[in-house]
This record gives structure tokens, sequence and C-alpha cells, in this order.
């Protein structure tokens, strides 16, 4: 047996397949999404909304780097 994984472009396509499956030539079993991909999707909508700018980067490497810097002297 073959197993493939199919994405139908054509809501034509599914009543030909629910056809096949009615006449025993296939099977279909609908797979689950995937709760690891929606995670995914929804970290890097919330990064690219809320990313720093250059500017804000250099401020805050600037004030670790000071504070370091003070530590250092004490």
């Amino acid at each position: 047996m073959q197993t493939f994984k199919v994405s139908i472009l054509n809501p034509k396509a599914t009543k030909l397949l629910k056809s096949l499956a009615e006449l025993k030539l296939i099977s279909i079993t609908e797979q689950p999404e995937s709760g690891f991909k929606e995670i995914v999707d929804q970290l890097r909508k919330k990064v690219s909304a809320h990313s720093p700018s250059f500017e804000e980067i250099t401020e805050e490497v600037e004030l670790v780097r000071s504070k370091r810097y003070a530590k250092r002297k004490n």
C-alpha cells in the first residue's frame, strides 16, 4: 500500500475522492492540525509585531556594558 499526502485545491476534487472511498478504492483519514505549527506561527507573529529597533538594541547593549564596567571598577 502506498500513502500520499494530498492538498485539495478545488472542492470538486473532494467529491471525487469521497466517491473513490465509497467504491472502496481508497481510504481517507484526516490528520489533525499540528499544535506545534500553530504555536510557532503565533510566536512568529508576536516577534514581528514587537521587534526592537536597532537603536533600542544599541541602547540596551550600552546599558549592560556600562553596568559591567562599573562592577569591574569597584
